[in-house]
């Protein structure tokens, strides 16, 4: 009856053992090649994984990635150009395919955005510091004879506190 469990406990084991194994992917195969490798990789530098968004196809593991390198691969085999296989891409998936998006009326914000930001937040801070300078300035204005005559006082009767 022991060795029977533990039997079915080194079965059980080798089971869940198996599991990363299932949930492998078989490797996509390289061009035989290199230097058709070469301009796949060259084009799908240029386009961005519909998936992840922040990467290009070369760098993404995603199904569709894969899917579309596989058919840039297809299109270059085909005799297809550089030009010809990015514009057809834009055409299907639209500009938001490439990697880095030409610089037209649709695409400007996403250009000029990010500077934009930046520029506003500076003079932000700029102006809050103006403003926090001026309201610190008021403070520090001069003091009256009186208001003097008064510090002074206070100070000889901290000293004199502290002496004793």
């Amino acid at each position: 009856m022991r060795l029977m469990s533990s039997l079915s406990a080194v079965f059980a084991a080798v089971l869940l053992l198996q599991v990363p194994l299932l949930a492998a992917k078989e490797a996509v195969p390289m061009a035989k090649d290199p230097v058709l490798e070469k301009i796949v990789n060259e084009i799908a530098d240029e386009l961005r994984c519909l998936v992840c968004q922040n990467q290009t196809i070369a760098d993404s593991d995603a199904d569709l990635a894969v899917d579309l390198k596989s058919q840039v691969r297809d299109m270059v085999r085909e005799g297809k150009t550089q030009d010809e296989i990015i514009d057809y891409m834009v055409q299907r998936y639209g500009d938001f395919i490439r990697y880095r998006p030409p610089m037209k009326a649709s695409t400007y914000l996403l250009w000029v955005g990010p500077f934009l930001l930046l520029f506003v937040g500076l003079t932000v801070l700029i102006l809050n510091l103006r403003k926090r300078r001026l309201l610190t300035g008021e403070q520090d204005a001069a003091l009256s004879p009186e208001e003097s005559d008064r510090l002074t006082q206070l100070l000889k009767t901290e000293k004199e506190k502290n002496k004793s």
